[in-house]
C-alpha cells in the first residue's frame, strides 16, 4: 500500500505575510491528481511551483499547493463560507460541464465549489442545478440566467451531534456516509438500501431523516435490493419477483401515469414510453409551464385491456418445441429445461391462490408448426408462452387476431414483430444495451479520448460510435479489434499520460478477459481512466478489486444474486423437485411464466401490470411499447458499478 505523507504548515503570521500549504510528492502523483486534490487547476500549480519543468515531478519533491495572505495577526486562516448578504445563484448543469469546467469557468476553487454545494458528487447531473455566486455568474456565464438568494449573517455550516428522530428513524449529519450509519445501526448497506428506496441514487442529505430499523427479511420488502459482493466494491442491482423497480410508473382505469423525478426531462420521458411530444402535451396541457419534479404526469390511454371470457381460472397455453410429432431432438433439451423452470413457477403461483388451467403444446419444428395450433381454441385460451422462433410467433399472431390473445415471445425480437399491440417481447435486444453504454458515457465524459473494444462484427462498436458522436461535441473515438491498442492520450501542456475511456463492444470472454487486464494496467498507471462494457464476462468478477480503479461499469441480464433471499427460496425449491442446480433454460423458464403470471389479475388483464419493472430469478423485466400501437418489448438490464 503506498502511503501519502503531508506537510501541513500552520503559523503565526503578521499582515503581509504568507501562509503556505505543501505537498510531497509521492509515487504515483501526476500535476493532474494533485491540483484536483487541492482545489487547484494545473495552470495554478504550475505557477506556485516554477520548479516544475514541463510538468515532471520527484518523488519526494515538496510543491507549494496554497499561498494565501493572511489578514491579521492571528493564525492564518481561510474561511470558505460566504461572506454575510452574500448573493448566490443557481446554473443548471450542461452537457459535457464537469467541476473541474466549472471551477475554471466561474473563477471558483473545488473547495469553495464544494461547500456551496455539499451533495456534489453525487448529483452531477445533465439539468441539476449548481449553486455559485451570483456575481461569478453574471460576470463569467455567459448571460446564463440565475436563481438568486441571500446567505444571511447567521446562517451556518455545522456538525451537529448524531440525533435520532423517532423509533426507527436517524438525521444524516455533514459527515455521515453509508459505511458510518450502517454500522451505527447494525445494517448491511443492502438493508439501509431496502429501508430507504432512493437513497443509493441521490445520496445522503444532512439533515433528511432515514429509516435505520432493521427489516425481518429484506427480500420480502418489495422494493430493489442492492446486493454487495468483494468488500461493497460492486453495486447490483437484484430485487425479488415482486419488486418495482420503477414505482413512479402507475395504472389507473384510464390512462397509464407517471411521477416526474429530478433529473427527468420531456425528452427522456417520451422516450421512456415511445410515444410523441404532442401526445404527451395534450394529455398534460401543465406542461406549457415547465416540467417540474413531483408532477404526474398522463402518459396514454391504456389498451382496451384483454379480458378472460370463461370461467374463473386463467387459461395459459406455452408452445415449446420438443419435437416428438416430427421425430426432431435439435432443441428438445431447451425445450425440457424451459418446462422444469416453467413448472416451478406455475406450482408456485397456484400454492399463491391463482387458478390456473396449463397446456403443454409441442410446437414441433418451423415447417411442421402450423398443425400444432389446432391445439389450441382461440376462444378460451387467455396467454400463450411462445413459441420459440420468429416465423412461428407471427403464425399464432396470425391465428389468434381476431381475439387480441396475450402472446409471449421469450427469444424472438425483431422489428418484424413490433406492430402487433397484444404482443409481449422477451428477449433485450443489443440496442437497448448499447444505447445505455452511450449514456453511461456520456456522463462521465470530459474531453477524454475514447476507445472501442469490437468483435468481428464491429455492429455494436459502430452504433456506440454513431450514437456518442450524435450526443458529444467532437469526440475523439476509435474502434479497435484488440484491447492492447487501447493507450492512454497525452496531456498536451504537462506532457503527462492523461487518462482515456475503454468500451468493451462484445461478449467474447476471451476478448472480456483482454480488455480487463489492459484496463486494469492503465488504471495503475494514472488515475482517471473510465472502463464501460455492454455485457458481463467472468473477468470482470474475478478481477473486480483491481478493476474498481476505472470504476467499470457493465450491464448483466440472467445472471442469479444467489445471496438473495428469494433467489436462494427458488433455488432450493428446484434442486428439491429435480435434484441439480437449474440450467440456463430452466431459469429462463422460471423468470419468463412466473414474471407473466404474476402480471395478471383475476380477469386476466395482463396489461394492467405490464408497466411494472419486476426482477426475477435471473432476469429483469422492464416492458416499453414499441410503437404507439405496437408490441411490449424488454427494455431491462442490471446496472453493475465497480467503486473503489
Amino acid at each position: 500500500m503506498i502511503k501519502r505523507f503531508f506537510i501541513l504548515s500552520s503559523l503565526c503570521m503578521v499582515l503581509g505575510v504568507s501562509a503556505q500549504k505543501s505537498h510531497t510528492v509521492v509515487k504515483g502523483d501526476t500535476p493532474y491528481n494533485i491540483a484536483k486534490k487541492y482545489g487547484l487547476t494545473v495552470d495554478e500549480l504550475l505557477k506556485l511551483n516554477p520548479s516544475v519543468k514541463d510538468g515532471k515531478l520527484a518523488i519526494g519533491e515538496v510543491l507549494t499547493v496554497k499561498n494565501d495572505k493572511a489578514t491579521s495577526s492571528s493564525i492564518a486562516t481561510v474561511s470558505t463560507k460566504p461572506a454575510a448578504n452574500v448573493q448566490l445563484g443557481k446554473i443548471v448543469l450542461q452537457p459535457k460541464q464537469t467541476i473541474y469546467g466549472i471551477t475554471k469557468q466561474y473563477r471558483i476553487s473545488e473547495t469553495d465549489l464544494r461547500k456551496l454545494n455539499p451533495d456534489l458528487e453525487s448529483h452531477m447531473k445533465i439539468g441539476d442545478e449548481i449553486t455559485l455566486p451570483l456575481e461569478s455568474i453574471k460576470k463569467y456565464g455567459a448571460g446564463q440566467q440565475a436563481t438568486v438568494s441571500t446567505v444571511k449573517p447567521e446562517e451556518k455550516v455545522t456538525d451537529t451531534p448524531a440525533v435520532i428522530a423517532s423509533e426507527g428513524e436517524y438525521i444524516v449529519q455533514q459527515k455521515d456516509n453509508y459505511y458510518k450509519i450502517s454500522k451505527q445501526f447494525n445494517l448491511t448497506r443492502e438493508e439501509l438500501f431496502v429501508l430507504n428506496p432512493g437513497l443509493e441514487e441521490k445520496g445522503l442529505r444532512p439533515g433528511e431523516k432515514i429509516s435505520v430499523k432493521k427489516p425481518g427479511n429484506a427480500n420480502e420488502s418489495g422494493a430493489d435490493v442492492f446486493g454487495e459482493t468483494n468488500n461493497s466494491k460492486a453495486k447490483v442491482d437484484s430485487g425479488n419477483e415482486n419488486a418495482s423497480k420503477d414505482e413512479n410508473t402507475a395504472s389507473s382505469d384510464d390512462y397509464v401515469t407517471y411521477t416526474v423525478q429530478q433529473g427527468d426531462t420531456v425528452f427522456s420521458i417520451v422516450n421512456k414510453f415511445g410515444i410523441s411530444i404532442d401526445e404527451l402535451t395534450a394529455l398534460n396541457p401543465e406542461l406549457s409551464r415547465g416540467l417540474k419534479t413531483g408532477m404526474v404526469l398522463k402518459i396514454k390511454k391504456l389498451d382496451p385491456a384483454y379480458v378472460k371470457k370463461n370461467g374463473d381460472a386463467l387459461s395459459v397455453v406455452v408452445m415449446l418445441p420438443f419435437g416428438y410429432s416430427t421425430g426432431e431432438t435439435q432443441y428438445r433439451t431447451m425445450a425440457l429445461d424451459f418446462l422444469t423452470g416453467a413448472k416451478l413457477a406455475i406450482e408456485r403461483n397456484a400454492r399463491n391462490g391463482q387458478k390456473l388451467d396449463v397446456k403443454i403444446v409441442d410446437s414441433g419444428n418451423e415447417a411442421s408448426f402450423r398443425n400444432s395450433l389446432t391445439q389450441i381454441n382461440p376462444d378460451n385460451t387467455d396467454l400463450i408462452i411462445g413459441p420459440f422462433f420468429k416465423s412461428n410467433v407471427i403464425d399464432v399472431l396470425d391465428f389468434t387476431k381476431n381475439q387480441k390473445i396475450p402472446i409471449v415471445a421469450p427469444f424472438a425480437n425483431s422489428p418484424e414483430l413490433y406492430n402487433y399491440s397484444n404482443l409481449i417481447i422477451v428477449e433485450t435486444n443489443d440496442q437497448t444495451y448499447a444505447d445505455k453504454i452511450v449514456e453511461e458515457v456520456k456522463a462521465a465524459y470530459s474531453d477524454q479520448k475514447i476507445y472501442i473494444v469490437a468483435d468481428a462484427k464491429k455492429e455494436n462498436a459502430n452504433y456506440i460510435k454513431a450514437g456518442l458522436e450524435k450526443i458529444l461535441k467532437n469526440p475523439n473515438v476509435t474502434i479497435i479489434n484488440s484491447a492492447a491498442d487501447v493507450q492512454l492520450d497525452q496531456n498536451m501542456m504537462t506532457g503527462q499520460s492523461a487518462p482515456v475511456i475503454a468500451i468493451l463492444a462484445s461478449d467474447n470472454d476471451a476478448i472480456g478477459e483482454a480488455f480487463a487486464n489492459r484496463v486494469i494496467a492503465l488504471s495503475k498507471e494514472v488515475q482517471g481512466v473510465k472502463a464501460f462494457s455492454m455485457h458481463y464476462v467472468p473477468a470482470f468478477e474475478k478481477k473486480v478489486d483491481d478493476l474498481a480503479l476505472s470504476n467499470l461499469v457493465y450491464l448483466m441480464d440472467r445472471k442469479i444474486n444467489t445471496e438473495g433471499n428469494f433467489e436462494k427460496e427458488i433455488l432450493a425449491a428446484y434442486k428439491t423437485k429435480y435434484c441439480k442446480t437449474p440450467p440456463k433454460y430452466a431459469i429462463i423458464g422460471f423468470d419468463v411464466v412466473n414474471d407473466m403470471l404474476t402480471r395478471e389479475n383475476k380477469k386476466g388483464e395482463i396489461f394492467r401490470q405490464i408497466n411494472k419493472v419486476q426482477t426475477q430469478l435471473a432476469t429483469k423485466f422492464e416492458f416499453v411499447k414499441s410503437k404507439a400501437n405496437g408490441a411490449y418489448v424488454n427494455t431491462g438490464y442490471r446496472v453493475i458499478r465497480l467503486v473503489q
